[in-house]
């Protein structure tokens, strides 16, 4: 199996966790620029934000697997 073979094979498997992620990358990029460029913020501040999510999406990855398990 060539690496372009074990590469198809893995979106293939992960293609709709790979789009999730993909959209709550760009999702928060574009939320945090238009709050903090447009607000005239830091730039510290926007760099903190952006790392920032990360925590947020793991709370929020987390905090829909305990609502799909309540369901």
């Amino acid at each position: 199996m060539s690496a372009l073979d074990a590469v198809r094979e893995h979106v293939i498997e992960h293609h709709d966790g790979m789009l999730f992620d993909l959209v709550f990358a760009i999702a928060w990029v574009v939320l945090v620029t238009v709050l903090f460029r447009g607000l005239g913020a830091p730039e510290p501040a926007y760099y903190v934000a952006l790392a920032g999510g990360v925590v947020a999406y793991y709370g929020f990855t987390y905090s829909l697997k305990l609502a799909r398990e309540s369901a």
